[in-house]
């Protein structure tokens, strides 16, 4: 899952990319709404997360631009304000959710993850493959019962293939969808990556190499 935090109070947006990136999500940060409608030409995001009062352009705006665009991501606009006549009016925009400042982060995961599937295809919260199990909610993996201790990229990657569904996915859609902005385009992380989730995940192999093509789970 690729998620977008627009927010202007630095400590509460790198806190919360932070925590996300714990779980396996990649995570873009801005401060301010024209440097979100800059991110957003850019990337495909599953979630905004936006806050909306911001400097520039006002969280109103970028939401506008957002629904405008006709893109595929979920706005969850954060406010201050608790004021019901706030929260109908933030929604009327066209934002997808609403949380109010202050709130508990677990209530703010549960709720991006809940937009993210509205954004994809139905999938169950718990895929199955090759004897892999991923449970996304509790975020835990096993092979044939055994657990597996996976990293957090490891644990995305792992998700990006099994929700492929045995189609083919290139290097560069694997850090697209598990990496965020910063990574190098030529590093050799998602190499490094599938190599030792392929050991994680033990015999018989169930990760295959398509050589110019990318990774596929068998």
């Amino acid at each position: 899952m690729r998620v977008l935090v627009v927010e202007d109070e630095r400590l509460l947006a790198d806190t919360l990319a932070e925590g996300l990136r714990r779980l396996s999500m990649a995570v873009d940060v801005v401060y301010d709404g024209d440097a979100a409608l800059e991110r957003v030409h850019v990337h495909s995001y599953d979630v905004v997360v936006l806050d909306r009062d911001l400097p520039k352009v006002h969280g109103d705006d970028v939401c506008r631009s957002l629904i405008s665009a006709g893109g595929e991501a979920k706005v969850l606009m954060l406010t201050a304000a608790g004021d019901v006549t706030d929260r109908v009016a933030g929604l009327r925009l066209g934002a997808d959710d609403y949380l109010t400042k202050p709130f508990a982060f677990d209530e703010l995961v549960a709720r991006v993850q809940a937009l993210a599937r509205r954004a994809r295809p139905a999938l169950p919260p718990v895929l199955e493959r090759s004897g892999v199990v991923l449970d996304l909610p509790r975020h835990q993996a096993s092979r044939e019962g055994r657990h597996l201790a996976l990293s957090p990229k490891e644990f995305a990657v792992l998700e990006v293939l099994m929700r492929a569904e045995g189609a083919v996915v290139s290097a560069e859609d694997l850090l697209e969808k598990a990496w965020d902005e910063h990574t190098d385009p030529f590093t050799n992380a998602v190499r490094v990556a599938v190599m030792t989730l392929r050991r994680k995940l033990g015999d018989p192999p169930v990760i295959d190499t398509l050589p110019g093509a990318g990774y596929r789970l068998s």
